[in-house]
């Protein structure tokens, strides 16, 4: 029987008031017009037929839009309206991939789908979803590298994850670099379970891997034996140990009332942007610092003659514009800091794959990165013409 039109929009309207009609509408509306576009593709193309149909669903308003998809005995047609709709899944794949790596567990993305889509769903099909975004990391995580890197900051971020029905908290070695360009860019993130210089020394054979031939300083915190790590592996790049964290272990080592006056004298030891200070007047400083404390504190007395500590000096040999810049690992800490932040709302990480995958999106998204820093570019022994 044919409806006139007036008959059928009045039959729609009542369906459309019954519980779930409106969703049912929707599902008739896609599978005719792909019925109809089928008919139009076997007009065109004499000998095909109709095949019956196959099972097809898309995201809709309420819940999970569920028809079928018409087939052709030869497997041309391809509908256009099947397109779009994949388009929009598309879009909400990406979408799911973004409240994760914002910080949203699965579950929480399920619920949020759950409760705009009207559907459940599973931890499986959120982790189907973010899928897309797990690749894009991956890819970038391998990329090529450049030849030469002016300034390569190192540290570790420990991270608990589930490892056999347990957890425990595990390294991941963060490894951030200026360009020749004067931006920030992280060249790779590596899990270990613990940090150690041998482990650096893995990343470091990892990053000449990808091209990685040359760095102009390293600047890393106190960890022991990095020293000697960088001198197997890049024999001609000299390493500044990290101002703030030797700050913290002295201040540590004085009882309360002293921590003021003890960091007015290591404020004027380790001075950035003044030309004429050098290496040489930052030592003598170091140890008059040390025998003047060390009266009072044997753990300070000690550190008096150690060589080791001209590490945390090296910064005066470059520019007076760059020392603040690159006396301290503050800017990967920064970075640490968003790292942090998008996993503190798990209690442990499933494994360490979604903990890099997390902070692989994060260091990719970073617009900070983007912009050139002022002034770094001056020092012309790290940035060469």
């Amino acid at each position: 029987m044919d409806l006139t039109k007036l008959q059928l929009f009045e039959q729609m309207c009542k369906h459309a008031a019954k519980e779930n009609g409106l969703q049912d509408l929707f599902e008739f509306m896609i599978e005719s017009m792909l019925v109809a576009e089928r008919n139009e593709f076997l007009t065109a193309n004499p000998g095909n037929k109709g095949n019956g149909y196959r099972p097809g669903s898309t995201y809709g308003h309420g819940r999970k839009l569920e028809f079928r998809i018409p087939r052709d005995r030869y497997g041309n047609f391809h509908p256009r309206i099947l397109a779009i709709l994949r388009n929009q899944e598309d879009e909400y794949d990406r979408l799911a991939g973004v409240l994760y790596t914002k910080g949203l567990t699965q579950e929480q993305v399920s619920d949020v789908f759950s409760r705009f889509y009207g559907q459940h769903y599973s931890k499986s099909s959120i982790s189907r979803m973010v899928e897309c975004v797990r690749t894009q990391v991956k890819e970038w995580l391998e990329r090529s590298l450049e030849a030469y890197y002016p300034v390569v900051f190192v540290d570790c971020i420990h991270i608990k994850i589930h490892r056999k029905r347990s957890v425990s908290c595990e390294a991941f070695y963060v490894v951030m670099a200026v360009t020749e360009e004067g931006r920030r860019e992280v060249l790779g993130i590596f899990n270990m379970p613990v940090e150690s210089a041998t482990g650096w020394g893995e990343i470091f054979d990892r990053l000449k891997d990808r091209g990685v031939e040359r760095v102009g300083l390293m600047v890393a915190d106190g960890i022991r034996g990095l020293d000697a790590v960088i001198g197997e592996k890049f024999p001609a790049t000299p390493l500044q140990r990290c101002v703030t964290h030797l700050k913290r272990g002295l201040l540590a080592k004085v009882r309360h009332g002293d921590k003021a006056a003890l960091a007015a004298d290591l404020k004027d030891i380790f001075r950035t942007g003044q030309r004429n200070y050098t290496v040489e007047t930052a030592w003598a400083g170091w140890q008059d610092m040390c025998d003047r404390w060390g009266k009072d504190y044997r753990a300070i007395k000690m550190l008096r003659n150690n060589a080791d500590y001209k590490a945390y000096m090296t910064y005066l040999n470059y520019a007076p514009e760059i020392q603040s810049m690159i006396y301290t690992t503050n800017w990967i800490e920064r970075l640490n800091r968003d790292f942090r932040r998008v996993t503190r709302m798990r209690t442990a990480m499933p494994n360490e794959e979604s903990v890099l995958v997390l902070m692989g999106n994060v260091a990719m998204e970073n617009k900070a990165f983007d912009r050139a820093l002022p002034n770094i570019t001056g020092d012309k022994s790290l940035f060469p013409e």
